[in-house]
């Protein structure tokens, strides 16, 4: 049963790799948020999977409702932020025309 728990583990932080990776080699505002998207999943599944597998000593029994609550609020949560922050980026490229992050730093001073 441990050795499930490792795989979830070690998929969710391949998943914040894969985010951290896209938010620090990108300099498109899409793929900013993306990698903060992807973030926001590891984060999820690790909370899911830790939920899953601490209800007793070798059982894995159901996942408790208040975690899955907690992980559907983060899921909607995150939804909301990426379609605000979307509209933003829609908003930024037809005023400036780009949506590189060094092009619009130089457009701020």
């Amino acid at each position: 049963m441990l050795d499930m728990l490792h795989f979830y583990l070690i998929f969710a932080l391949l998943l914040y790799l894969l985010g951290l990776y896209t938010m620090a080699s990108s300099k498109n505002m899409v793929k900013l948020v993306m990698g903060i998207e992807i973030l926001v999943a590891a984060v999820n599944l690790n909370f899911l999977a830790f939920a899953a597998f601490t209800t007793g000593p070798g059982v894995v029994g159901p996942v408790d409702p208040l975690v899955q609550n907690f992980v559907i609020i983060s899921i909607c949560i995150g939804g909301a932020i990426a379609v605000v922050a979307m509209s933003l980026i829609v908003k930024a490229y037809r005023h400036y025309g780009t949506l590189d992050i060094r092009e619009l730093r130089r457009l701020h001073g």
